[in-house]
Parts: structure tokens; C-alpha cells; sequence
């Protein structure tokens, strides 16, 4: 496996972005990883790698560099009494995200993947966990004739009263979209996956919306404690290949 760090250049700055592909010759369909609330950790970059492992070019940006926030200590953020600081600190964080920001995001990290050889040409991938639920499905919406899959795991924020609300995207999305859901989450309010799967069907979006039996928010992270759910989260692993393998080959 070959990994790498850029700084990728945004209207708003430098981005600095992990990536990993297979090592040698030819080129891999890309998927961009869009990382969760606690930010960059070694967990997401497993995560990066598992899916390099399959045949394809990985990157995940660091969406927290406009606040210029450091990677947090994820272990301490995962304990009950996590200090109030550290915790401030990450919604803020997470706060200065938009729709609109983290879509300027991917269209550079988008001109970045057309300057990479290592990159096939065509159609691209993205998966986004928690507050990023959002920004894959908006990516879909915003960039249709890039995204051909998009999986979004128990996405907040998919299904808002603003203007900018991602499922208002969905007469634009030309790929295929996964969104896995946990069954008892309380950051995704019951509204959501009807909301939701009513614009998709309306816009003839070929879509699979699952909801895992008995899971909470965060199945798919090993490192979450009580809230990782095995079975659910190699399930939807298989799910995601399965996806990437219809729509980008690999």
C-alpha cells in the first residue's frame, strides 16, 4: 500500500489529506472518505485502507482546517466525563462546517484527483459517517457527473427545514446511494429515513436504506465502545463493496 499527505488548496486555505492506494502500476477508482465528528484518527485511516485493499485510491481530507483544529485524543472524547473543554472545542469545530463550505471542499479535492495518475478517470465513490451523512449526499447532488456511489452511515442533518437541505438535492443525483441507519439514534430524528427515501423514490434514485436491528449511533467503529455492533458493521462493509464494485468496478 502506498500512503501519502497533501495539502490540497481550497478557496479558504490549505487542506491537508490523507491518501492510500494499492502499490504498483495502473490506476484505481477514487472514493473520498469524509470523516466523522471527532475528526482524524487512526481509526479512519484503517477505515482508508480496508477500502484500498479492495482496488481503489483512497483520500480523506481534514475538514476542521478553516478552525485550525488539531486531531483530538479520541480515546477521551469516547469517556463519559470528557472534559467540557475538549468537548467545546469539537462542536465548534463541526460547527464552522456548511453544506456550502465543505462543497468547495470537494470540488478542489476533485481537481485534485484529476492531477493524480494514480487516480482512474470517471466515475468516483464517497462515504461519510455521522455529520457527514450530510455532505455525501450533498456531494451526489452537487457533483452528479462525479459521484456514481455515495454511502452515507447514520448521516445527521440529511433532512433539515433549510434551504440547503441535502435530500432537495435528489432530483439532481444520478448515482446510487447507500444509507445505513442505526436503529435507536438520537441524532436522526423519526422523520429522516421516510423524508428521505420519499425524495429518492420521487426522483427515481436507485437507493438501498437500511436500518440495523438494535444498534445505536456509531455501530461501525470498533473503537466506540458498547455501540459497536460487529455483525451490523461487517454487513454493511460488505454492503459498501458490493456498491463500489456496481458503480466504479474494483
Amino acid at each position: 500500500m502506498i500512503e501519502a499527505t497533501h495539502q490540497i488548496q481550497t478557496p479558504d486555505g490549505s487542506m491537508e489529506s490523507f491518501s492510500v492506494h494499492p502499490a504498483g502500476e495502473g490506476s484505481f477508482s477514487a472514493i473520498v472518505l469524509y470523516m466523522d465528528a471527532p475528526g482524524i484518527r487512526e481509526e479512519l485511516r484503517e477505515f482508508c485502507r480496508r477500502i484500498a485493499r479492495a482496488g481503489y485510491y483512497v483520500l480523506m481530507p481534514n475538514m476542521y482546517y478553516r478552525p485550525g483544529t488539531p486531531e483530538f485524543d479520541y480515546q477521551e472524547l469516547m469517556k463519559p466525563e470528557a472534559g467540557a473543554a475538549t468537548m467545546k472545542t469539537m462542536f465548534s469545530a463541526m460547527a464552522s462546517l456548511t453544506n456550502e463550505l465543505v462543497m468547495r471542499d470537494t470540488r478542489a479535492m476533485l481537481d485534485f484527483l484529476a492531477t493524480q495518475s494514480q487516480v482512474k478517470p470517471g466515475a468516483k465513490g464517497c462515504i461519510g459517517y455521522c455529520m457527514s451523512g450530510q455532505y455525501v449526499v450533498s456531494a451526489a447532488g452537487t457533483f452528479p457527473e462525479e459521484f456514481a456511489a455515495a454511502a452515507s452511515l447514520y448521516g445527521v442533518s440529511i433532512v433539515t427545514d433549510a434551504p440547503d437541505s441535502p435530500h432537495l438535492l435528489a432530483d439532481r443525483i444520478q448515482g446510487e446511494l447507500y444509507l445505513g441507519f442505526a436503529e435507536t439514534d438520537e441524532y436522526v430524528p423519526d422523520n429522516v429515513i421516510p423524508d428521505v427515501v420519499k425524495a429518492l423514490d420521487a426522483n427515481q434514485v436507485t437507493h438501498n436504506t437500511q436500518v440495523f436491528p438494535k444498534t445505536h449511533h456509531g455501530f461501525c467503529f470498533p473503537e466506540r465502545g458498547g455501540a459497536y455492533a460487529e455483525a451490523a458493521a461487517e454487513q454493511v462493509w460488505a454492503d459498501v463493496f458490493a456498491l463500489y464494485a456496481r458503480t466504479l468496478g474494483g
